[in-house]
């Protein structure tokens, strides 16, 4: 984003029509500089002693000019950090409803597990023998995966998502050599209805991505896929339940025509969460299936991370899964580092084995639910998402008729002729005090907003969630399009151009006088 300092005038930040302040603090919000705004030549948070000369071995690298760091007592630096948390918005402080994300609540036993110094002190390099009890945890955590999904093996080291797509990805490319193949599976087919990085998973490994349209129901179009299908296509890459959040019904025959053209069937398992406990992915002829950690098992998000996603192959690829790997040794285990000879695994993934800390709060949260409760997680999930769906349909248009899996899907035709756009609309929930869901995805809906509440939310929170909505859209429906135009203004900052702040970002801080310099 751009830079941003001291405002000249700090009636803007206030917004409209709330009285001017003389610093532009609004109450306990503060407005706040830059810490490099802040610091001051000469200041610091301890007393050192001035080091005593040394002859530099540096020669000619040896630094030329102080480095540059701001100068703060330790109470202005506590100070800046508490005020700028205040304006973090995360899943402790409310509702997070962002649509294929699913910023699902983190429960602090799981936090409590993975800071036992058992877990949280373990070193990547340590002996074998000396963490076996990680071991057991992480076999422990495979078989819950393996058991819930129906797949007989799992990769544990990829890292996301995306890491894990490439994973499987990988595995079918290495199938394919195996079987002599790989010169000729050329093609993978990806849904509309599938996740983004999907195509961009298969064109990395070197596929030639082909596209399959979207029926008028927002699911894989058969027909269409059939058609395609052919002796080049290595695999077919599908979200279940999909993007639009909703399940793919006619994923059984995808996966036999799949099977019987000779190319394999992966699944994007981002939505697992919509179906943990109640259907098994290996039942449905997926072959290969990343698990996002944080969205179905609660792990942190994001920045929180960082993230884990344990790939689950089915008995066609699990000889392909990558180094390393766990295997039972007498009464303990050993991790497999390098593939013997003949052995069939593809490669690495990652320097090691995985996130040992989001592996302990999986689990924590796998034990602490049991088989029944994370039926219900998914159960309860659906039942928000419906609830929302169903209290907003007779106000904002659902491009698709329900029942939805997970979320709820929403597209932009209740806003036409309102001079009111989704970006607008979104802007607005902000300054009601909610973060706004997912905008403009998925893109085979214009102006789409996506939804997902989770489990975890009251019918208090989506009750007030929802009138929000429905009162946003009576404005913007009765023509208060100035309302909208000038959102958020309650916020610690008013609205950004992001087109520039994505395209020039200003990621370094320079003293007003270099900036005149410069110019």
């Amino acid at each position: 984003m751009q830079s941003i300092g001291r405002p000249t005038q700090p009636a803007d930040t206030i917004g409209v029509g709330a009285p001017a302040t003389v610093l532009g603090h609004r109450g306990l919000d503060h407005e706040e500089a830059l810490i490099f705004e802040l610091g001051a030549s000469g200041r610091c948070g301890v007393d050192l002693d001035t080091p005593a000369p040394v002859a530099s071995r540096l020669g000619p690298h040896a630094r030329k000019a102080p480095v540059g760091l701001p100068g703060l007592s330790e109470p202005q630096v506590v100070r800046h950090y508490v005020r700028l948390s205040r304006r973090n918005y995360a899943i402790d402080m409310g509702l997070y409803p962002l649509g294929s994300c699913t910023m699902k609540h983190n429960p602090r036993l799981n936090e409590k597990m993975a800071r036992l110094p058992g877990f949280a002190d373990l070193h990547p390099l340590a002996p074998m023998s000396t963490v076996q009890g990680a071991f057991a945890l992480m076999d422990e955590l495979a078989r819950w995966l393996t058991t819930l999904t129906g797949m007989p093996g799992v990769a544990l080291s990829p890292k996301a998502g995306a890491h894990g797509e490439l994973c499987g990805l990988m595995a079918i490319r290495a199938a394919h050599e195996a079987s002599g193949q790989a010169g000729v599976r050329k093609r993978v087919l990806v849904p509309e209805s599938a996740h983004g990085t999907n195509p961009a998973t298969a064109a990395f490994c070197g596929y030639e991505v082909d596209p399959i349209p979207a029926n008028a129901e927002g699911r894989v179009d058969l027909a269409a896929f059939m058609a395609r299908l052919g002796p080049d296509v290595a695999a077919v890459m599908l979200t279940n339940p999909n993007t639009c959040g909703l399940f793919e019904r006619d994923i059984v025959a995808i996966a036999e025509a799949a099977h019987g053209a000779g190319a394999y069937l992966y699944c994007d398992g981002a939505n697992f969460n919509a179906i943990v406990g109640r259907v098994r992915p290996g039942d449905l002829g997926i072959d290969a299936m990343h698990i996002n950690l944080h969205k179905t098992f609660s792990t942190p998000h994001g920045g929180g991370g960082p993230g884990s996603g344990p790939v689950v192959l089915s008995a066609a690829l699990a000889p392909f899964a990558p180094v390393p790997f766990l295997v039972r040794e007498g009464d303990g285990f050993r991790l497999v580092e390098e593939a013997a000879a003949g052995a069939a695994p593809f490669g690495r993934m990652a320097a090691f084995h995985g996130q040992m800390g989001m592996f302990v709060r999986a689990l924590a949260y796998m034990m602490s639910h049991g088989a029944d409760g994370l039926r219900q997680v998914a159960e309860d999930a659906v039942l928000n998402a419906n609830y929302v769906l169903a209290s907003l349909k007779d106000v904002m248009t659902a491009p698709f008729e329900g029942p939805c899996m997970h979320e709820a899907l929403f597209d932009d035709g209740f806003l036409k002729d309102t001079g009111v756009s989704t970006l607008d609309f979104a802007k607005a929930m902000i300054d009601e005090g909610f973060h706004p869901m997912t905008m403009y995805f998925p893109l085979v809906v214009h102006g789409a907003l996506l939804i997902e509440p989770t489990e975890t939310e009251s019918r208090e929170t989506l009750d007030d969630f929802i009138r929000v909505l429905r009162t946003l859209v009576a404005r913007a429906t009765s023509g208060d399009t100035a309302h909208f135009a000038a959102a958020p203004v309650l916020a610690p900052r008013r609205r950004l151009d992001e087109t520039l702040a994505a395209r020039r970002p200003v990621l370094r801080w320079r003293p007003p006088a270099l900036d005149k310099a410069a110019e």
